[in-house]
């Protein structure tokens, strides 16, 4: 498996920076100043060695999608300081990857790949955060559950050993409407505020649910106005990425 290194002259401290300063702007701008979003730095088809300057650079939430990568570049990661989340599709016979490596799968779209992660947790005494992945879009290339059902997802997954539901996530439709692509947006913290709702109610138990990963390079800032707590940013930082096996 190749994987790209650091291009000449990067410097990822600068284009972290870049991009902290746009979340902060977004935040002012729709009122939402000092949120605290939280940047996501994305390193997918990157080496070990771009990510560990990123996470030195302060990058220090990393999310990677692919599980044989996370493989290979786990113990740098761990060595530097960084905080895994998986933010890539889950085949359940990655599952165990996932779970030695990150605190967090932020892809959980099935009961059953909840389950095999909750088998997987308990075998290691370890706890683990995951979200709900919605398919807020409704384009069939996109991984997630469909929006109507990612309330009684959330609830079975919640009630598995080791596991809590931190939040949801969802990845934006491909469009330059910006409406459009906000109302997907406007859709997923819908769905949370009523699990925090229903919740603070006694209908559910997902109080720690509050999370809303959406919003990349390209969108960040129709993200973070619809509510976003966290952004996943990968081209903005990283650049250009090669075209995957």
């Amino acid at each position: 498996m190749d994987l790209t290194p650091p291009a000449a002259g990067w410097d990822p401290a600068a284009a972290i920076a870049e991009v902290k300063a746009r979340i902060h702007v977004a935040e002012a701008s729709c009122g939402r100043a000092g949120a605290g979003v939280r940047l996501l730095v994305a390193t997918k088809t990157f080496d070990a060695d771009a990510a560990r300057m990123v996470v030195q650079a302060g990058g220090t939430l990393v999310g990677e999608s692919r599980m044989q990568e996370l493989d290979v570049k786990g113990p740098a990661l761990a060595e530097a300081g960084a905080t895994v989340h998986v933010i890539g599709q889950l085949q359940r016979n990655k599952a165990q990857i996932a779970v030695e490596q990150a605190i967090c799968i932020q892809t959980v779209e099935s009961l059953r790949l909840a389950e095999r992660l909750s088998r997987l947790a308990l075998e290691r005494e370890k706890d683990l955060e995951v979200m709900i992945q919605v398919n807020v879009s409704g384009e069939e290339s996109k991984a997630g559950v469909n929006p109507d059902e990612a309330l009684a997802l959330a609830v079975a997954v919640q009630a598995l050993p080791m596991l809590t539901v931190t939040g949801f996530m969802t990845i934006g439709l491909n469009s330059p409407d910006e409406d459009a692509v906000r109302a997907g947006y406007r859709r997923l913290r819908e769905i949370r505020d009523t699990a925090l709702i229903e919740s603070e109610r006694g209908k559910y138990d997902l109080r720690d649910a509050w999370e809303l990963s959406m919003g990349m390079s390209g969108d960040l800032e129709w993200a973070i106005a619809e509510g976003a707590t966290m952004v996943r940013v990968g081209t903005a930082i990283m650049g250009a990425r090669p075209p995957l096996d």
